[in-house]
């Protein structure tokens, strides 16, 4: 039986044909476990070839390039290699060779890639399943396709070339590959596919031979992006903030001025939406007592998809009471500079033809300041909110490509910001620009439940007028800030925006493991 929706072709029938055979000679094609060895000691308790690479490479005789090592510093590296004993497993990184009676593969871990040598001569293969005596190795080696996971035991030495190797003695089929893989030169150039598909472009990455100049593979992109995450829980914790989790599923789309997702729970007859922010959730909290409070949380917006923009995304909010907005972006500024040092090990960013530094105090500039200093125009006093907004970003944030805090945001567009007290039209609000993308949103929060009660009153009054993004009323926000809520600070950052600004990649879709993108149109259709 094969499956439907794969493509049937030549390659395909030889790997079902391949799978058949194998399935005759060793029972369970698809085994439930494999137990490898840990003489590398592990935390994991095992092996894997990453661990065995980074632990035995070092053996590898050193040799200038197109000399081969001598037969005396082979001898005395196998003398020490030939008495470590490993059971390992991987994926087949190239189709198998073989070269009479013996043959050189490597496998892949995903990260790391180890030779292999397989003679006839010395090779057996085990049985999966019900017990039985050993097969056939070397008929067992000759069903095998390039990307194939197989076990292997035996002992590790170094080639006639110098190259960390291990020579089989026991072969175990774990799992078949029925299509065939990625081209292992280029790698998958279609954005499409390696966003569509993104265990073939993490297939591809782990395969590719040819590795783009100062790019990182797609596995490096997301183990980058957890490094990130890492860190700022690291920061955080270590400054006695809380990490916590509020509803995804809420009543109101409140926090922000965004288009929710809707649904309906049918046991409770109610509508729910996806949340658009945990905002108001989190300041309940330092109502409650909590004062340092975080989350990193996933939220959904209903809008535009772009290379900025998905429906689905990651951000870190957190809330610190008896702080201000100037107290925020200090420790904004602290934490991004932790972050990008850790993450990278300097504090250098390249971002396009850009080169960031992160090491200088970051910019601030007022809103306006901004649009004078980068749009050469002064902006009329009486100019409303969101022309304002409207002409700092098409003047300004384009230019704002070294880390910058833009200040001074108009109160009427800031409904949950506090006013400043020198300039009441203004809100003691930030954002952070880098690499000319808006990255974060931080203010010191409104906490008087009087006037927060008329800013969501005039919201109401926007949305009534055809404004789909204004803040919606919630009455239980105004009653917990009813019980008092601390002097506080709060912000948001984006994390997809960060991995885009750390990994050197322009598109969204490129730093989140599944984006959302348009279902595919079935095979029959696709010339229509």
């Amino acid at each position: 039986m094969t499956v439907p929706f794969i493509e049937e072709n030549d390659q395909t029938r030889a790997r079902h044909e391949h799978l058949d055979a194998l399935r005759e000679l060793v029972g369970n094609v698809y085994p439930n476990k494999f137990q490898r060895s840990n003489v590398t000691e592990t935390p994991a308790g095992e092996d894997t070839i990453t661990s065995i690479v980074g632990a035995f490479r070092k053996f590898e005789p050193q040799v200038r390039e197109g000399e081969r090592p001598s037969a005396d510093s082979l001898g005395s590296a196998n003398a020490r290699l030939n008495k470590v004993r490993v059971v390992l497993a991987g994926r087949i990184a190239a189709p198998p060779r073989v070269m009479g009676k013996a043959a050189f593969v490597h496998l892949s871990d995903g990260t790391s890639r180890l030779q292999i040598y397989v003679r006839r001569q010395d090779v057996v293969g085990a049985r999966s399943g019900g017990g039985g005596s050993d097969v056939d190795g070397w008929e067992l080696f000759g069903l095998l396709d390039h990307g194939d996971f197989i076990g292997i035991e035996g002992f590790l030495f170094v080639t006639k070339t110098g190259e960390l190797s291990v020579h089989v003695e026991k072969l175990r089929f774990l799992a078949k590959a029925l299509l065939p893989m990625p081209d292992k030169m280029h790698g998958i150039h279609d954005p499409e596919i390696r966003q569509r598909q993104r265990y073939a472009d993490l297939i591809a990455g782990s395969l590719k031979l040819e590795r783009d100049e100062d790019g990182l593979t797609p596995r490096e992109v997301f183990e980058l992006r957890s490094k990130v995450v890492r860190e700022i829980r690291r920061f955080l914790d270590d400054r006695d903030f809380v990490e916590v989790e509020t509803p995804m599923l809420t009543p109101l789309a409140t926090g922000a001025a965004a288009r929710p997702f809707k649904t309906h729970h049918n046991a409770l007859d109610i509508d729910l939406y996806a949340r658009i922010a945990p905002e108001l959730y989190l300041k309940r909290l330092v109502v409650g007592g909590f004062e340092k409070v975080y989350e990193l949380n996933r939220n959904f917006r209903n809008e535009g998809i772009s290379s900025k923009h998905n429906p689905e995304f990651t951000m870190l909010e957190f809330y610190w009471a008896y702080a201000d907005v100037n107290q925020m972006m200090d420790l904004c500024e602290e934490l991004l500079r932790s972050v990008v040092y850790v993450a990278l090990g300097h504090t250098h960013v390249r971002y396009g033809e850009h080169e960031i530094d992160f090491s200088k105090p970051f910019a601030r500039i007022r809103m306006k300041e901004a649009i004078a200093r980068y749009g050469d125009r002064k902006v009329d006093p009486n100019e409303g909110a969101v022309r304002v907004v409207e002409l700092f970003e098409e003047l300004a944030e384009p230019h704002l490509v070294q880390p910058t805090f833009i200040t001074d945001f108009p109160k009427a567009i800031s409904p949950l910001s506090k006013a400043s007290p020198v300039d009441p039209s203004i809100a003691e609000r930030f954002e952070y620009f880098v690499g000319g993308l808006e990255s974060a949103n931080g203010f010191s929060e409104l906490n008087d439940p009087e006037e927060q009660y008329q800013r969501f009153k005039d919201q109401v009054v926007q949305r009534e007028r055809g404004d789909e993004e204004a803040m919606v009323m919630d009455e239980d926000y105004i009653r917990a800030l009813s019980y008092g809520m601390p002097p506080a600070a709060g912000i948001g950052i984006g994390i997809d925006r960060l991995v885009m600004l750390l990994a050197n990649k322009h598109s969204i879709r490129d730093v989140i493991l599944f984006p959302h993108l348009r279902p595919e149109r079935p095979a029959e259709d696709s010339g229509h």
